[in-house]
């Protein structure tokens, strides 16, 4: 018995240091893919299939996301595993050969697929097993992670890109997604897989049914709109009752979530391009903003886990709303450097503010009796629901309206970021 008490008390913090290294390779992930955007676009000859480039990872999470528990159940973690890291270095691989769009999309969405297969298995467990208090030092020892890839990410990512090319840049990211799902499935491998948190097949598969719709509408505006509304209503499907009207407390928070999706991650996902297409600056320009918001969004962040006030995610996300909707006006004014930079920042700050609280209120059940299956599944919902959108409308807009489609982008998702601020005014209300 003596032999066995090291496992029970080093588990939790196995589990933690696992999911902190994943977020220090989605920080890297994220740097390495949003610095090469503007490059692989240009080689690819794919500036009206922004969509494709940026939306098939987060396509492949969703679909992904019903099959987890099912894998899980028949082959184990383990079995899970392997196939996860198969599945995401062949995809890596794919698109770092790709020679078109559509195949860079599908080497994107294996990675996702990837990511997928472990999501709701690892936050659940993570929701089980780690107590408020260290969860809430997690979220802060995650915001941390992006800060050294935030400082060296951009430009070392384009230092390698002039050495070998952004082929093979794109796979260094693969030892860091190793390392944080070996640690997340050595700490849980005991625990049995919860067959409650299977998803519906059919409901889940709208998202990314609708969001893929967005991204091949090629500007025509039925198919865009048939495709946003029918993955809004596969989100809704699954979210706990009450979401989508910001119901108060947990299901607002998730709703603010979801909304904080589509706003940040979107913009996010496009600045390289903004800047380089519709601020006409150069890359490494374009690198040196692309780290301001994730650069505050870490610093803002380890600070504001020490306060406790209620009004932190609104007023965090109305400072991000600000931000980016300044980008998309100074863009259609002619467009400083100078301002986007500050601009972003004080986005990042903004989200360094909010994201701590909201988090941990969304991943809470408090009055709403919600499991943590339900919680992790919701989380996941709808944060990458607002993410997958995000980037499928920001994409489509961008891809067929030049710099007044950039300008129409960043001003929806300012508009998301609004709207997101308002339902976490209802989030601490049980």
């Amino acid at each position: 018995m003596t032999g066995r008490r090291p496992a029970r008390t080093t588990g939790p913090l196995l589990l933690a240091a696992g999911i902190v290294a994943i977020e220090f390779a989605a920080a890297v992930t994220g740097f390495v893919a949003s610095t090469l955007l503007p490059v692989v676009t240009a080689e690819l000859a794919a500036r009206g299939s922004l969509g494709l480039l940026i939306a098939g990872s987060t396509l492949g999470l969703f679909v992904a996301l019903p099959l987890a528990g099912r894998v899980l159940d028949r082959l184990g973690t383990r079995g899970t595993l392997a196939a996860g890291m198969l599945a995401y270095v062949g995809g890596l691989v794919l698109a770092a050969t790709a020679r078109t769009a559509w195949t860079f999309a599908l080497g994107q969405f294996a990675t996702g697929l990837a990511s997928g297969l472990l999501a709701v298995f690892g936050i659940g467990s993570a929701i089980r097993h780690l107590d408020e208090r260290l969860r809430t030092r997690v979220v802060a020892a995650s915001s941390a992670m992006w800060l050294v890839p935030a400082l060296v990410g951009p430009a070392a990512t384009l230092g390698l890109e002039h050495l070998v090319g952004w082929r093979w840049t794109l796979l260094v990211p693969v030892p860091f997604v190793l390392l944080g799902r070996l640690l997340i499935v050595r700490a849980v491998r005991d625990a049995p897989p919860d067959r409650s948190a299977r998803r519906p097949l059919g409901r889940t598969l709208l998202i990314p049914l609708g969001a893929a719709g967005v991204v091949v509408s090629a500007g025509w505006w039925p198919l865009a709109i048939a495709g946003a509304v029918t993955a809004v209503a596969g989100m809704i499907a699954l979210l706990p009752p009450g979401t989508a009207r910001f119901r108060p407390g947990t299901p607002a928070a998730l709703g603010a979530m979801a909304l904080f999706g589509v706003g940040y991650f979107g913009a996010d996902s496009l600045i390289t391009v903004l800047l380089t297409a519709g601020f006409r600056v150069s890359l490494g320009e374009a690198a040196l903003v692309l780290s301001a918001a994730p650069l505050a969004w870490a610093v803002t962040s380890l600070l504001a886990t020490r306060f406790t006030s209620p009004r932190l995610p609104a007023a965090g996300l109305s400072l991000t709303a600000l931000g980016t909707t300044v980008l998309a006006v100074e863009l259609l004014a002619g467009g400083s450097w100078v301002v986007a930079v500050v601009a972003w920042a004080v986005a990042g700050i903004g989200v360094g503010l909010a994201y701590p609280g909201l988090y941990i209120r969304a991943t809470t059940a408090g009055a709403s009796g919600f499991s943590a299956t339900e919680l992790a599944t919701a989380v996941i919902t709808a944060e990458c629901t607002g993410q997958l959108l995000g980037r499928a409308v920001g994409g489509a807009l961008s891809s067929s309206g030049g710099a007044g489609g950039l300008s129409a982008s960043y001003l929806v998702f300012g508009f998301a970021l609004v709207a997101a601020a308002v339902a976490a005014t209802r989030a601490t209300d049980d």
